[in-house]
């Protein structure tokens, strides 16, 4: 299966801080609706496309648009930025990064920080925190406040290029994911239940679009679609590894914010076996998905468990993944969906 790279570039470099998701919305709304039968937005801003099945039960599967970004909090007197963020950053992957700041225009700025040069020693062995980086548009104040308002998005400006085997970009997380639910939306030609593919929003701020969606649809099955970590690099122990690049989909047992139905686990890890899909098992300790608003906030709790795609470098601009893995999870979602009737999900008294 070849990968429709321009349409994953286009994803992963379009902005939508948390929040801020109209645009990558957009994209998503032009792509899906020919390949469904019903597509709403809600209040939240959550995309929602809706395939009828010959059954009733509803099957949910979520994959966040929001990518990790920033807010303006202040402008001062020569025109530099400061921010809060959105979603969680590790500090020092911001030294030397270009953003994007979303105002009346986009204005490319730069991250600014304490040149070494003039640093103390104990200044050089520190840490560094986010409250020591601003934001420089190369404009003095007049000039930015033209464009720019205390409350405007900041996203980071990375493009996709391919390496080797691999897609490396800002925001594949968690882009990459709903590349993989439009591209198995294409693939569905019937399905035995319900599906509601929901594109959502704020995830990275608090899985708060699934949880509102979840809500609404009450669903009976649920897929969450997240990238985790891939630590297979140099210095990483083997059991601190998650999951390994080209390894296969990631079928997730649990996360810190959800323990993965043991029914829907052994349902993919079955499913994966039987149609030669690669797959790996993923525990990630740290760091929750989509997955948790579908398993719960329904009135009765859905039955749940989710794709991971192993990603290098999570949460910087050199996100990596693997063709073969970002296959390999929209064959697993695919087969899962047509298939998921087959399975006796009864709870063994």
């Amino acid at each position: 299966m070849a990968l429709n790279i321009p349409l994953l570039k286009e994803i992963c470099e379009t902005a939508g801080a948390p929040g801020f998701e109209n645009r990558i919305r957009e994209i998503v709304l032009r792509e899906v609706d020919s390949l469904v039968d019903r597509v709403t937005v809600d209040n939240l801003g959550n995309v929602t496309a809706f395939k009828k099945g010959k059954q009733s039960k509803k099957v949910m599967i979520a994959a966040h648009m929001d990518e990790i970004g920033f807010i303006v909090t202040h402008i001062d007197d020569k025109g530099f930025l400061r921010f809060h963020t959105l979603g969680g950053f590790d500090p020092k992957t911001l030294t030397a990064q270009r953003v994007i700041v979303h105002g009346k225009k986009d204005l490319v700025g730069v991250m600014g920080s304490k040149p070494i040069h003039i640093m103390t020693t104990d200044e050089k062995n520190k840490v560094p925190q986010i409250h020591d980086y601003f934001i420089d548009l190369g404009m003095n104040k007049k000039e930015v406040e033209k464009f720019i308002s205390v409350g405007n998005p900041i996203t980071r400006q990375r493009e996709l290029i391919e390496m080797g085997n691999c897609v490396n970009c800002k925001s594949i997380d968690n882009r990459v994911s709903v590349f993989i639910l439009i591209e198995t939306l294409r693939k569905l030609k019937s399905v035995p239940y319900d599906v509601y593919a929901v594109f959502t929003v704020q995830e990275e701020v608090g899985i708060r679009g699934a949880g509102v969606a979840a809500h609404q649809i009450e669903p009976d099955f649920g897929f969450g679609l997240d990238t985790t970590i891939a630590y297979d690099v140099p210095g990483a122990q083997p059991h601190e590894k998650v999951t390994s690049l080209g390894g296969g989909a990631g079928i997730k047992i649990m996360d810190s914010s959800t323990i993965c139905d043991v029914r829907m686990v052994e349902f993919m890890k079955k499913t994966a076996t039987k149609s030669k899909i690669k797959w790996q098992p993923e525990i990630l300790q740290a760091g929750g998905t989509d997955t948790a608003g579908i398993q719960r906030m329904g009135k009765t709790g859905a039955i749940s468990g989710a794709i991971s795609i192993p990603t290098r470098h999570i949460h910087q601009v050199i996100e990596m993944a693997d063709k073969n893995d970002i296959t390999n999870c929209i064959r697993l979602l695919e087969v899962c969906l047509k298939e998921i009737d087959t399975y006796d999900w009864d709870f063994k008294l």
